[in-house]
């Protein structure tokens, strides 16, 4: 039963996590002609196409693919609860649960895109493999917000470091650790 489970688990976060990596994509303007957005958007476009003719974008947002990730986040999260034994819950706690987890998500995913964007950094200068304009694009708007607040030290930029350090800490938060 345990092995259903994390297959179940698995499946449905992957689900969840292609359509968050297709909207935090979308907001930062990648370049979705990139192999791996080409991949998120083919894999999420059975839902986000229906959608789209039902929600028109509300300026840059997409309001399709915002639905379609909280319908992902929430049948993550009511399977979850089922599975706990947890049958019945008022909507107030189902939805402060499905967020919680759909933050955690978001945060999992900068610490990763953050370990992956500190890693390119070994690589010689001028090399490209695909995926490191989108891990650039992505990272790179939270690392301008914090090098505001805590300028690079000669050469040395210490902004990679403290969103570790901050989004570390916000998973301890929300984990309840």
């Amino acid at each position: 039963m345990n092995a259903i489970r994390f297959v179940v688990d698995t499946l449905l976060g992957l689900l969840a996590l292609a359509f968050l990596l297709r909207l935090m994509f979308q907001w930062v303007r990648a370049d979705f002609r990139d192999p791996y957005a080409d991949a998120i958007v083919r894999v999420t476009n059975w839902l986000v196409l229906p959608l789209r003719r039902v929600l028109p974008p509300i300026r840059r947002i997409d309001t399709a693919t915002v639905v379609a990730v909280l319908i992902a986040a929430a049948v993550r999260a009511g399977v979850r609860l089922a599975w706990d034994g947890i049958a019945r819950i008022d909507p107030a706690t189902f939805l402060v649960f499905a967020a919680s987890e759909l933050a955690i998500m978001v945060l999992r995913v900068y610490l990763f895109a953050l370990l992956l964007y500190w890693l390119t950094g070994f690589l010689p200068s001028g090399a490209y493999a695909p995926g490191f304009g989108l891990v650039a694009r992505l990272c790179e708007p939270l690392l301008r917000r914090i090098r505001r607040l805590v300028p690079p030290i000669g050469r040395v930029d210490f902004s990679l470091l403290w969103a570790t350090i901050a989004i570390l800490a916000a998973l301890m938060l929300l984990h309840g650790v």
